[in-house]
């Protein structure tokens, strides 16, 4: 039979003629089917805390039976948390000088007694240490007087000794965050390359961890990125810096500092000083003139000036502590980079011809490498290679 010729369903009549009637009620099927859902499950009885208990204790006795019959698998023990990484002790910092100075002093006077000839080679050896002449003659004294004639083995303890003594002179004593004020001012100075502006950041962040708010002067306007380099600092910290104009007037960088930090009552103003050559005699006379301007609104400012050396430089820290001190009152040393060098004994030197207490040793690039210094525990990391 032909498809045409098929009877038309009434159906499909009465679809044809109410198509729009038809749309709309396939359009709202989903919407009539929703809320017959939500009506059902609102209506249907909720099971009280006990049902639900029962049937979780069941389905907790099916799953144990089930386990049970399965062999258990052998599960590792976990492994144990990583201790965690201790401080670096200072031994481990100045293996390098320890090594130049004792490890050396060992092969000279191991199995032999002390005379004329093994003298002169631990004579050779203290000119050689960085030690200063002054200080190097006064320690190669002792060992005549003290171990002449007698077992060279006994030369480690007398120098020992010794370097103790010259270095307890200048242990500073009390709390190494004391401060006098508000606010304490404290003037950092030293040479481009000597680790000032990173050991004003440290320093920073110490007094902030005890609760102390600080403040940074960037005098140091001469070198270049010298105050955004403080400003980073001040952001890792938390402390705010005042800056001035590249290639202003320092001294007013210092006296804007002080005056914003009374201003401000805050407990600790720290100032960068301007690092060029320590021989040009103009940069000593501005540090000089610093040290005036920021008494102007402090008398007793600044509580503290501290020089910056860089322990590498050897016997020119020395020299530079000379310059420096003619010209401004240094009232402690902070000896930076001693983990990378050799020449670490310098520091004994320094201790030995200016009797300035020594406030800090940097042994690394961290904000806990600036460590109080210690004369004893020193010492002891100095003559820790043998």
């Amino acid at each position: 039979m032909d498809a045409a010729a098929l009877p038309v369903s009434p159906l499909v009549d009465w679809i044809r003629d109410h198509l729009p009637l038809v749309l709309a009620v396939v359009a709202l099927l989903p919407l009539a089917c929703a809320i017959v859902i939500e009506t059902i499950q609102r209506r249907a009885p909720t099971p009280d805390a006990s049902q639900v208990a029962q049937g979780a204790g069941s389905a907790a006795a099916d799953s144990a039976q089930e386990t049970a019959s399965v062999p258990a698998a052998e599960v590792p023990a976990p492994e144990s948390a990583p201790a965690a990484v201790p401080r670096a002790r200072l031994r481990d910092r100045l293996t390098r000088t320890s090594e130049s100075l004792v490890g050396r002093l060992a092969s000279i006077v191991g199995g032999r007694r002390v005379d004329d000839e093994l003298l002169a080679e631990l004579e050779s050896l203290l000119f050689a240490a960085d030690l200063g002449v002054a200080t190097a003659e006064s320690l190669l004294e002792r060992v005549k007087r003290e171990s002449t004639g007698r077992d060279g083995g006994e030369v480690k303890g007398v120098l020992r000794e010794a370097m103790l003594e010259k270095l307890r002179r200048v242990e500073p004593s009390g709390d190494p965050l004391a401060t006098m004020g508000p606010p304490h001012v404290v003037l950092v100075l030293g040479v481009n390359g000597s680790g000032k502006t990173t050991t004003i950041g440290k320093l920073a962040a110490r007094y902030v961890s005890a609760g102390k708010r600080v403040l940074l002067g960037a005098g140091d306007t001469f070198r270049a990125a010298a105050a955004e380099q403080l400003q980073v600092w001040g952001e890792r910290v938390g402390c705010d810096v005042v800056t001035g104009a590249a290639g202003s007037d320092p001294a007013a960088v210092a006296f804007d500092t002080v005056k914003a930090a009374i201003a401000r009552g805050v407990d600790v103003a720290i100032i960068d000083t301007a690092g060029r050559l320590q021989t040009k005699k103009p940069l000593m006379a501005e540090l000089g003139k610093i040290a005036r301007v920021v008494s102007r609104d402090l008398a007793d400012a600044p509580h503290e000036s501290l020089l910056v050396l860089d322990a590498n430089t050897g016997q020119n820290a020395i020299s530079q502590a000379r310059l420096f001190t003619e010209v401004t009152n240094v009232t402690g040393l902070a000896l930076t980079k001693l983990d990378g060098t050799a020449k670490g004994g310098v520091i004994v030197g320094l201790a030995d011809e200016f009797g300035i207490p020594v406030r800090y040793v940097g042994v690394g690039e961290s904000v806990d490498d600036l460590h109080d210094f210690d004369a004893e525990e020193f010492v002891d990391a100095l003559f820790a290679a043998t």
